[in-house]
């Protein structure tokens, strides 16, 4: 009902009473500023002409103008013409009242602004006009609530006016006439207790014996009102006549000449009242079935809400990330239930606290808010509950928290949505709402809870689209840092290489002995070291014709141990090669590579000396594959059993540096990208590697050659 209120025409307050109002406020409410204002409302100078000439004022054959209607009337009867006609203009334009009889309605205002005035006469209450207005207007909600809910309120608009109508109201409309008028005068935002004094009219007397003058007239006169209407003014309670300090005697003066002024006042307002004690009377009665008009608005409304559902399930879906779901989150909050600039609270599993996620408006206050579970009261409730939750200002005692909120929404109501996934409560969507409206939001819980559920779900969906790709992420980040970890491995090889040969370079050029091919093993490592930057930057290698002679590859790392001096005191490399050559299908800087990492290994494995050995055993036939075999072998202590249950993994190395202990992984993943295989064995005499790799394709086995012999030392 108050939504339809809020999309109802409802009035707004007409310029001339504005104007009227603000006269008799500031005491300034002469005959001059009132001829002024009449005049320029044509209406009101037509109404006005018209009572001025009535029989009533006029006796004379010729007709008085506007300045003499004003003097003829008086200024007492102006106010109360131009504010009654006002008033009736402007509520006789609701929907639905031109087809209900509306003339009970405006007799029973009218009494009642007659008695409010002349109550506010006998206390010297300074605003007389006022309390005329507000009684005026005390039921004008019943007005509105026509406006609003004719097929629920129409059977009970004519029912007497009294407290038992205010409690079917709210069973049936959750609403009363009292608040839907007090909040349609609150839209006026007049600088009065007049909105109060129409909320109120119904309260018990020992409620407001200490309330607002304005208050206690209107009261008053309301139930002085109904008195006259039932023709029991005589039966006036003592605690009634109390309200305003007068007698019951003068009261009932009161009431005894309010008949007669509502009369001469509705003859000068267009309102017939002669055949109004021939109307039937309704009773209150509250709607037992709902009629086809209703059926057909809530199929409506059910049809809206699929509609919508259906496109928020598809705008959700969209949504990969939490911050811009969230927002269409609240966007459809506002489109649907008139929530505004809601606030999000999202579960924070491992300390248990709600988390603030602000968006719009409320950013810079509650992007950093967090609450605890344990201590978080009908906020927390709602989450571990998952259930609709308000926070209501004066019925219980919120929590820091939720004091915090309320002032930060500037709202007396905190509504709490929980954000719901299967059994998980993923957090809570907060908005502020007044008060008045939590009974609406209630009727509409199965399907707010609804929204929820479709929100917690898509929440909970970016949530692991999100972890997904931030798993993603990191192992995208930590392949990349293993990759630059191998490149800074492998390029040390030729660097330390190139460096060593500087020395030998520097050493033969202060002796001036001339160079021989130096120059060219720089050249082939600095080559080298661009190749390793090329492979880790993607860069396409560069086309491959022919294989690679293993013999001639060894030798040339053999000899770069050899000249570089790269091999410390006391360790001898041997390496045994045959006559004939043979050839691998693949590149040299590969088979380079993997050469350097097994004998840097194997020197490191000799640090009181011995011996290193590197064998070429020529082709061999492994399961129809043609096969180069290779050995590596030192004469070293051997390998621990730890590391070699781990030889080739990327784990913890004993090694000094960052990238220590990456060699063997990285032969490992040449010789397996190659097609190849290998192999170690370890004992307490040293430790042998035995290599596999395919030979060149077009190469035919050939027999074995026996083994030369070369020896290096230092």
């Amino acid at each position: 009902i108050r939504n339809r209120l809020l999309m109802a025409r409802l009035p707004a307050l007409p310029e001339i009473l504005l104007k009227l109002i603000e006269l008799c406020q500031t005491d300034e409410a002469g005959m001059a500023e009132l001829a002024k204002l009449i005049a320029n409302d044509a209406g009101m100078s037509n109404k006005v002409l018209s009572v001025a000439n009535s029989a009533a004022f006029h006796r004379g054959g010729r007709k008085v103008g506007l300045t003499q209607a004003l003097s003829t009337l008086g200024i007492d009867m102006l106010k109360t013409l131009v504010m009654s006609e006002s008033v009736l203009q402007t509520f006789n334009g609701f929907a639905h009242t031109g087809s209900t009889d509306l003339r009970s309605f405006w007799q029973d205002a009218l009494r009642t602004a007659v008695i409010a005035r002349e109550i506010a006469k006998k206390t010297d209450y300074p605003q007389i006009e006022e309390a005329y207005l507000a009684g005026l207007l005390h039921n004008v909600g019943r007005l509105a609530l026509l406006a609003a809910a004719p097929q629920e309120y129409g059977l009970n608009f004519h029912a007497q006016d009294n407290q038992h109508l205010c409690r079917v109201e709210h069973s049936t409309l959750q609403i009363a006439h009292t608040e839907a008028g007090a909040w349609l005068v609150e839209r006026w935002k007049l600088d009065s207790f007049l909105a109060d004094s129409i909320r109120y009219h119904h309260e018990p007397v020992t409620r407001i014996q200490n309330a607002h003058p304005l208050i206690r007239i209107v009261h008053l006169a309301h139930s002085l009102s109904s008195l006259v209407r039932n023709d029991a003014a005589g039966h006036l309670e003592l605690n009634a006549s109390g309200l305003c300090q007068i007698s019951s005697p003068e009261l009932l003066v009161i009431c005894q000449g309010a008949t007669a002024q509502v009369t001469k006042a509705a003859s000068y307002l267009g309102i017939d009242l002669s055949s109004l004690e021939d109307s039937p009377k309704a009773g209150i009665t509250a709607p037992t079935q709902a009629s086809v008009e209703t059926v057909q608005q809530r199929l409506i409304q059910q049809v809206c809400n699929l509609t919508l559902t259906t496109e928020m399930g598809q705008s959700l879906a969209r949504q990969k990330n939490e911050v811009p779901l969230l927002d269409t989150v609240r966007q459809y909050a506002r489109l649907r239930f008139n929530l505004e600039d809601a606030f999000f609270l999202l579960v924070d599993e491992g300390t248990q606290t709600l988390v603030g996620l602000a968006l719009g408006e409320q950013q810079q206050r509650l992007d950093s808010f967090s609450i605890a579970l344990a201590h978080g009261g009908k906020l927390a409730q709602s989450v571990l509950q998952k259930q609709l939750t308000f926070v209501v200002q004066h019925q219980a005692t919120p929590s820091l928290a939720e004091e915090q909120l309320l002032r930060i929404f500037d709202t007396e109501c905190l509504v709490c949505v929980p954000l719901i996934s299967g059994e998980r409560c993923l957090g809570v969507m907060i908005s502020g709402i007044a008060h008045w409206r939590v009974a609406d939001l209630t009727l509409r819980d199965r399907l707010i809870h609804a929204f929820g559920t479709q929100a917690g779900i898509a929440l909970e969906s970016a949530t692991l689209a999100r972890s997904e790709s931030n798993q993603q992420l990191t192992r995208a980040r930590e392949s990349y840092m293993e990759s630059a970890r191998q490149v800074a491995h492998e390029i040390n090889n030729p660097l330390a290489i190139i460096k060593n040969y500087l020395g030998v370079l520097d050493a033969k050029l202060n002796r001036q002995e001339p160079l021989n091919g130096e120059l060219s093993i720089l050249s082939e490592e600095l080559d080298r070291v661009g190749n390793l930057l090329n492979d880790f930057s993607g860069a396409l290698p560069a086309p491959r014709t022919t294989g690679t002679d293993v013999n001639q590859c060894i030798n040339g790392v053999v000899r770069l141990f050899r000249e570089s001096k790269f091999l410390p005191a006391g360790v001898q490399l041997v390496a045994k090669l045959p006559s004939m050559s043979s050839e691998i299908d693949a590149p040299v800087d590969v088979l380079k590579q993997i050469l350097l990492n097994l004998i840097k290994n194997a020197v490191e494995a000799l640090p009181q000396g011995g011996q290193i050995e590197i064998v070429n055993r020529g082709r061999v036939q492994r399961k129809g594959r043609l096969l180069v075999a290779l050995s590596v072998r030192d004469s070293g202590s051997g390998l621990p059993p730890e590391v070699l249950t781990r030889l080739y993994s990327r784990g913890p190395s004993a090694k000094a540096g960052e990238n220590r202990g990456l060699g063997l992984s990285i032969v490992h993943s040449l010789v397996t990208k190659l097609g190849g295989q290998i192999d170690c064995q370890s004992t307490m005499e040293g430790t042998l590697f035995e290599l596999l790799l395919p030979a060149q394709a077009q190469v035919q086995p050939t027999q074995q050659t026996p083994l030369g012999r070369v020896r290096y030392e230092t």
